[in-house]
């Protein structure tokens, strides 16, 4: 199961604090809409932080690519913090991190924008 937590950091970030499995099913369908709200909220700075994801599968990884996608086609910027172990390896043999900022932690994201 895949748990949310929303953030804010001074002065306009959004941080989605992610725990649990980023694979096929209704729970990653949850961060698509939730990262669709936030676009209709006008949230230009999202921060997916990737420190409690245990596993993702091409499901989750599409649906990162996605919600980076709908932010920059807003005029935003999304970054990835904290993945590490096996979500680290995939996100980078998928390249994802050369499409989507990949941080330490969430503080180095949110310094960069």
């Amino acid at each position: 199961m895949l748990q949310i937590e929303t953030k804010y950091a001074p002065p306009d970030v959004v941080i989605l604090e992610l725990s649990g499995k980023l694979t096929l099913g209704r729970d990653c369908k949850q961060l698509e809409w939730t990262t669709e709200n936030l676009v209709r909220e006008n949230q230009k700075k999202v921060i997916l932080d990737l420190r409690g994801v245990t596993h993702i599968d091409s499901t989750g990884i599409g649906i990162i690519m996605s919600s980076a996608a709908q932010v920059k086609g807003a005029g935003g910027e999304l970054r990835l913090s904290g993945a590490t172990g096996h979500v680290e390896e995939v996100l980078k043999i998928t390249s994802v991190d050369k499409v989507v900022p990949l941080h330490a932690t969430s503080a180095a994201a949110a310094a960069g924008f």
